[in-house]
């Protein structure tokens, strides 16, 4: 496994399969609202899902530019970090989704490029104006979801206070076809992104790119992974999301698909990668939080909230140990 093109190989194929489980681990992302409030059949909620995730994947690559060179100088990757990085991410997503638990494959990626860097060139190799932005990002990004969906939320029931529920219910479960298809198409535009800088990243450390720039094969490999992964549909993490956290109303719904929406355009717009899963949830949990603040399950919440914040350093050390592994395996 010495020769370049070799290692290559093996860091698009993980790469692919940590965009897989992406989009497996977050259909329920774009899904949840819709088939919860019935607005749309399972069956055809994850076949628009992926379909828009695959067209939003191919509209931009300035969150790869973050990933692929904000971070880390490519010329400190190596197989085993970039290796490391992504089977600690890998792992995280498939032992998250087990338990039904929505984690960000976002911070377990930031947290598994940062680990294996560290192993393998200590602290000074990070960038930390680079990872502070990304980190501020990550952080920032679920408050604006449940503050924008607490927002959106109040200004809908104002609006509609003269209607019965009835009467805007059966309106929003038409009006949440438009909203999911927006926050599937949003989650392309930020998730898919992440693997192209992992793969670009790669090709210039490797000699096979003379400078930065994600190939067109790159983003279309990575717009069907994580579009094929999206398919596939995470049930349990949809259970999660759509019945746990709080009781989702079509009103609801569109308030918390269309103001997570906004916070991932804006992310990707200024390109920095952030969690769809938390933006999603946390606008889920704003949105509900209307009603009356006991509406929320705050147990779940908690659990989601902890797993915010455990899953950079778990994956981070994971990253760490695997690296230390794969370079004694490789002698």
């Amino acid at each position: 496994m010495s020769s370049p093109l070799m290692w290559i190989i093996l860091i698009v194929i993980l790469a692919l399969v940590f965009d897989f489980f992406n989009g497996f681990h977050d259909s329920a992302n774009a899904i949840t609202t819709s088939v919860t409030t019935h607005a749309l059949n399972p069956k055809i909620a994850v076949l628009v899902a992926a379909s828009l995730d695959f067209l939003g994947a191919l509209s931009s690559t300035a969150v790869a530019k973050t990933i692929g060179k904000g971070l880390v100088d490519p010329g400190l990757i190596t197989l085993q970090v970039v290796g490391a990085a992504l089977v600690g991410a890998i792992l995280w997503n498939i032992l998250t989704w087990w338990f039904g638990i929505p984690s960000s494959s976002s911070h377990a990626l930031i947290g598994g490029i940062v680990g294996a860097v560290i192993a393998a060139n200590g602290f000074s190799a990070i960038k930390l104006k680079g990872l502070e932005k990304v980190l501020s990002a990550l952080l920032l990004s679920p408050l604006l979801g449940m503050a924008i969906g607490f927002t959106v939320m109040v200004l809908l029931l104002w609006i509609f206070r003269n209607k019965s529920a009835f009467q805007y219910n059966n309106y929003f479960r038409k009006a949440q076809i438009i909203s999911s298809a927006l926050t599937a198409f949003s989650h392309g535009t930020n998730d898919a992104q992440k693997s192209m800088g992992i793969i670009t990243m790669a090709l210039v450390s490797g000699g096979f790119l003379s400078s930065f720039k994600v190939p067109f094969w790159v983003i279309l490999a990575c717009a069907s992974a994580i579009s094929l992964g999206t398919y596939s549909g995470g049930w349990r993490i949809v259970r999660t999301m759509g019945t746990k956290i709080t009781r989702i109303q079509p009103m609801n719904g569109f308030a918390a698909d269309l103001s997570s929406s906004a916070v991932i355009f804006g992310a990707t717009y200024f390109g920095v990668p952030v969690s769809t899963t938390h933006v999603v949830s946390s606008a889920i949990m704003g949105s509900g939080s209307t009603r009356r603040l006991t509406a929320v399950n705050w147990g779940v919440a908690k659990q989601i909230v902890t797993a915010w914040f455990v899953t950079i350093p778990v994956s981070a050390l994971a990253a760490m140990l695997l690296y230390w592994v794969f370079s004694f395996l490789g002698g």
